[in-house]
């Protein structure tokens, strides 16, 4: 009995280094899954756009880098250009807008005062309608082409900027393909052409209209370069979701 006792111990005794080891590496694999943890998420969260920017800017049409979408339908082209000429901070932008372009003085015609005020709000507010639905909405749909933003996220601060700015000129088809971008270019021309419709006759001018044209052509170059740089901004400063 005592012998059978004995190498019963002896049976038992490579037992408890196996188990100290098996605890050990356990312990080990849960560290190094600790310590990778922050690096996936933050990797997980480039390039990654927000529905919003400063939780007030539209960015319903930005998307995100290595997203995949299904094409944009009419529907989609519609709602997306209602939400950027009527959210609320439409209103907000163009109150701004109207407030410099007073104090410029850039439509005598207009006057000052609260009435001027008031022209000056209602015509910026129906420019940034026009320009959104021809733009988003009306020759996205003649063309079939997409009117969102692809998000780049790789490369340098050059080659980025040089991308997105790039994006007034080159865009994507439904199907998928790189074509002209007529939707921006075309689209904002015809804009410029309509908007001048309903100001002062004195301001209907084709040297007014291609400056109008042009401006719209370079604000929306400008948000470009922003909405591409809009994810690393947020991931280092502001952390929203």
């Amino acid at each position: 009995m005592a012998q059978s006792q004995s190498i019963a111990s002896t049976s038992e005794i490579p037992d408890a280094p196996d188990a100290a080891l098996a605890q050990q590496t356990a312990d080990q694999s849960g560290a190094a899954q600790n310590q990778q943890q922050p690096a996936t998420d933050s990797t997980s969260l480039q390039g990654k756009q927000t529905k919003r920017i400063l939780w007030i800017v539209p960015n319903f049409r930005s998307v995100s880098v290595n997203e995949k979408l299904p094409p944009q339908s009419l529907k989609d082209k519609f709602i997306t250009s209602t939400q950027d000429s009527f959210d609320y901070s439409a209103f907000i932008f163009a109150g701004i807008l109207a407030g410099i372009s007073q104090a410029e003085d850039s439509y005598p015609e207009f006057h000052q005062g609260a009435a001027g005020y008031g022209r000056y709000y209602w015509h910026t507010l129906a420019d940034q309608a026009v320009e959104n639905y021809s733009v988003e909405f009306i020759f996205p749909t003649a063309f079939k082409q997409d009117s969102r933003y692809y998000t780049l996220g790789h490369g340098g601060i050059i080659k980025r900027t040089a991308y997105s700015f790039s994006r007034v000129l080159i865009t994507r088809t439904d199907s998928g393909s790189e074509t002209f971008n007529s939707s921006e270019i075309i689209g904002a021309g015809a804009a410029s052409g309509i908007s001048s419709l309903y100001y002062p006759s004195q301001e209907r001018t084709w040297t007014k209209v291609g400056q109008h044209w042009l401006t719209d052509v370079s604000l929306d170059g400008m948000t470009f370069i922003f909405k591409e740089f809009w994810p690393d901004i947020n991931n280092a400063i502001f952390h929203q979701k």
